[in-house]
């Protein structure tokens, strides 16, 4: 899915470690954050360039070791996200984590993306660092706790999500930013769903005509010229049968706040993993 995403000017390239320790964390959320972090390296090398994922072991019981990073001493696996692109400058780089602060361009990014990563791997024990200059590309670096239970305690711990696969329903999907629709699109096609993917709501209105059979509106609730409650309403105007599952990138109580929703819908938040998508989709569809 990375390498679709990314684009043929990105070389995408591992170097993995050969015998890695086990962690414990949620793998949606792992899968997630790795998302994340590989788009925002993507967009800053709109030219093209190089993008390295790295998984090492590390022991930081010592002092030297653990230098700069804020964790307890111990051991952990370290996945490090490397980039060639255009760097971020001391100013910019202070306020990262910061939530919905963002350096690009209006409909190009909520800038929650960074801080969600931050919050996942506080919240499972790890550290995580930014290394970069202006020009010189940016290395993200994850520390997460090495797992030192039995494989039996883990299996015991966790229980498979039984897939549930699309069976040729028709979803259209509304989404402004380019590179969550075009991830979004792609997920819904393997799961095994038809798509019709547009950018803006005017356009799925226009198209509605040409779609005459419509499971889903999967659309961004906040978008240029009409929100998605708003394009909800006139597509179940003409298709009362049309099922409705909304995304944004604020939280549920935030887009509450501003009577943006009504309470009682179905909303998925950004960043969600495939493994999201496919559980709402289907729960949406099946209601």
């Amino acid at each position: 899915m990375l390498r679709r995403s990314l684009g043929e000017n990105i070389h995408l390239q591992t170097e993995l470690v050969d015998e890695p320790w086990r962690i414990f964390a949620d793998a949606s959320q792992l899968e997630s954050a790795l998302i994340n972090l590989c788009v925002n390296s993507r967009d800053s090398m709109p030219d093209g360039g190089s993008l390295t994922l790295r998984t090492t072991n590390v022991d930081l019981r010592s002092a030297d070791a653990a230098a700069g990073i804020d964790v307890r001493p111990g051991e952990y696996v370290a996945l490090a996200v490397c980039d060639t692109g255009c760097g971020m400058s001391p100013e910019v780089l202070a306020r990262a984590f910061d939530p919905f602060y963002t350096t690009k361009a209006p409909g190009q990014g909520t800038g929650l993306g960074l801080s969600q990563v931050y919050g996942f791997v506080k919240q499972s024990g790890g550290h995580i660092s930014i290394e970069s200059q202006p020009g010189s590309g940016t290395t993200v670096s994850i520390h997460l706790p090495r797992y030192s239970g039995s494989e039996h305690e883990e299996a015991a711990a966790s229980e498979d999500t039984p897939v549930a696969p699309g069976n040729k329903e028709v979803i259209l999907v509304v989404e402004d930013e380019d590179r969550v629709r075009t991830m979004t699109e792609e997920a819904l096609r393997d799961l095994g769903y038809e798509v019709i993917a547009v950018s803006r709501p005017q356009e799925a209105l226009d198209k509605l005509s040409a779609i005459p059979h419509l499971h889903l509106v999967f659309t961004d609730v906040v978008m240029p010229g009409m929100n998605g409650p708003a394009l909800a309403d006139h597509i179940k105007a003409l298709r009362p049968s049309v099922k409705v599952l909304f995304t944004t990138g604020y939280s549920r109580n935030a887009v509450l706040r501003h009577a943006t929703l009504e309470g009682d819908v179905d909303l998925l938040l950004k960043p969600f993993t495939i493994e999201q998508l496919m559980i709402k989709v289907r729960q949406a569809l099946d209601q």
